[in-house]
């Protein structure tokens, strides 16, 4: 691994200076777990590579999943053998190897409730999915009775099941591990930069050679030219495609999936769930303080920036939740929620949860190559095969993908430091807990989350209204994290929007404070930001309190963007 690169204020302005002095090998359009994949397959192999993001990393469907790295149990049904063995393989490298400070195994039971054939059916498909690569990484499978599955699920209804199996998945922040792609495509010298806007394609003839790039925080346009362009632009895909002329050869339709946060305390349990419903399937998930409720799986055709969850929604997760639940949920128990939508590739169904989650890889015109579908877990492995199509219209001989070798940042002597976690705690001054706290978001890069503490010890102290964080991790957040405003701290380099009951309201003003040095912020910047994340907050939780989805989406679109805004918060030149 090279030097760490921190991706501080001024990182994205150098990328897109550099990316607009030079010709690019690859252009990487979409930060989202796949196209952040795809820029370090690119720069791993020896390319020059560009990454520009509209918005923030992960700010789409990348910050918005059940945050499992899985197989699919559900695809065995379907009999998509060759999805979950991919699926599972790499579950094994994220858990194992590649990123092993950012996710960790997690129980589940999965309970059964018909006496005499559900256990051999669903025990048969929990063995093969163990057989096929399950077991790479996390424990096997065990069948309990009912009374040993009330012991891991105190809080389950005892009329619920006759029995269960246990298992174990994977679990990831996938904000953070989607950024923490991102800062390690960029220290094997990827030019990332977000706040960036493609506006157009340039082409000679009918090759595209590269896109015009509109910078977000200052006004100005540069244009960009690459040998070759990766569209990773997911449920905006088909908007991409529109700039070159029109549909290409697939179409992406975008299902919703709404999750509910409620407190550890409201459930007691020592393991996740995972239950059949007639649309999908219910995860109840254990998230550090929190319970993650989950999923919808429905049909979005509406705003595509602001997929909106209404009370239908969370009214549908908690019945479902509730089904299984001695004790009752209510909406007064949720105080998290967030939407997001998949990217599926369209095909003849009705029915969102019928189409693929396998991804598709084509190149409507020469120069343009686009990648729709398919899984977080198989992020890697998308990334991978639209850079083999990319590359073949580059001169020379491309080196074959390695990133299945890469480790991401923090990864590198993650073990040792979680074995030296007390001696940290105390040469630091803080409680181990804290040190594991952030082991597990930054890995080895603790380190520089501690320096922060060792040169003012006021950023050792909780963040005011969210204390499950420390105010050193807003700060390296803006200084080392590429954070540009105060929505890209609460919702994805922290989670404080979601994992506190005021969805970040009491914390906003401190955290807007305490980045304010770090990225140039005057008091009329801060102000605007503050208004700005506000805003948002006011108009999700007015979506929320409406009945579906038209009139959800209707009060979301109240929701400001602080993109496009220059420094001051007034609109960009």
């Amino acid at each position: 691994m090279p030097d760490t690169v921190r991706l501080d204020p001024q990182a994205r302005g150098r990328a897109l200076d550099a990316m607009a002095a030079e010709e690019l090998d690859v252009l990487v359009i979409g930060g989202g777990v796949v196209g952040c994949g795809a820029a370090l397959d690119a720069a791993t192999r020896g390319l020059r590579v560009g990454l520009v993001e509209a918005r923030d990393y992960a700010a789409g469907t990348s910050s918005r999943s059940s945050k499992l790295i899985h197989g699919g149990l559900r695809y065995l049904e379907q009999l998509n053998f060759g999805l979950v063995r991919e699926a599972l393989r790499e579950r094994s490298l994220i858990l194992n190897r590649l990123a092993p400070h950012l996710a960790r195994a997690v129980p589940f039971i999965y309970p059964l409730q018909h006496r005499f054939w559900e256990r051999p059916y669903v025990g048969s498909g929990v063995l093969l999915y163990d057989t096929m690569g399950g077991r790479h990484g996390v424990p096997g499978h065990r069948h309990l009775t009912r009374k040993q599955a009330l012991r891991e699920f105190p809080s389950l209804r005892k009329d619920a099941l006759v029995g269960a199996v246990k298992y174990y998945d994977g679990q990831v922040d996938d904000a953070r591990h989607t950024m923490m792609i991102a800062r390690t495509a960029a220290a094997y010298g990827a030019l990332c930069a977000t706040s960036a806007r493609v506006t157009g394609f340039v082409s000679e003839g009918d090759r595209v050679v590269g896109a015009e790039v509109q910078d977000l925080e200052s006004g100005r346009t540069v244009t960009v030219r690459a040998r070759e362009t990766i569209n990773a632009a997911g449920v905006w895909t088909d908007e991409i495609q529109e700039m070159v002329g029109g549909h290409g050869q697939f179409n992406v339709r975008a299902s919703k999936g709404v999750h509910v946060l409620v407190p550890r305390d409201r459930i007691h349990a020592g393991t996740g769930i995972i239950s059949r419903t007639e649309k999908s399937v219910l995860f109840i998930i254990p998230w550090d303080t929190h319970w993650i409720i989950g999923t919808t799986d429905t049909d979005w055709a509406l705003d595509l920036a602001h997929p909106a969850a209404s009370r239908s929604d969370i009214d549908y997760l908690l019945d479902h939740a509730n089904r299984l639940l001695a004790t009752p949920l209510t909406h007064d128990d949720v105080v998290g929620v967030y939407a997001g939508l998949r990217p599926l590739l369209a095909g003849e169904s009705d029915s969102t949860s019928q189409l693929s989650r396998e991804h598709a890889v084509v190149s409507p015109v020469p120069g343009l190559t686009m990648v729709a579908g398919g899984k977080y877990t198989t992020y890697r492995v998308m990334a991978q095969d639209a850079v083999d199509a990319a590359v073949t219209g580059l001169p020379g001989k491309v080196a074959a993908s390695c990133t299945d070798q890469v480790p991401l940042v923090g990864a590198e002597g993650f073990a040792v430091a979680w074995n030296r976690r007390e001696t940290t705690a105390a040469e630091c001054g803080v409680h181990v807990a804290w040190v594991e706290h952030l082991l597990r978001r930054y890995g080895t890069l603790t380190d520089e989350v501690l320096d922060l503490v060792r040169q003012d010890p006021e950023l050792g102290r909780p963040i005011e209204g969210a204390p499950t964080y420390l105010r050193a991790e807003a700060v390296y957040a803006a200084a080392a994290e590429g954070a540009l405003h105060l929505d890209d701290v609460l919702t994805r380099r922290t989670r404080i929007s979601i994992e506190t009951p005021d969805r970040g309201e009491a914390s906003a003003p401190y955290v807007a404070q305490l980045v304010a040095p770090v990225l140039g912020w005057d008091d009329a910047t801060v102000r605007s930001e503050i208004e700005h994340y506000l805003a948002r907050v006011e108009a999700e939780l007015q979506s929320q309190k409406e009945p579906d989805d038209q009139t959800a989406d209707a009060a979301r679109l109240g929701a400001p963007d602080v993109r496009g805004l220059g420094r001051s918060g007034r609109p960009a030149a």
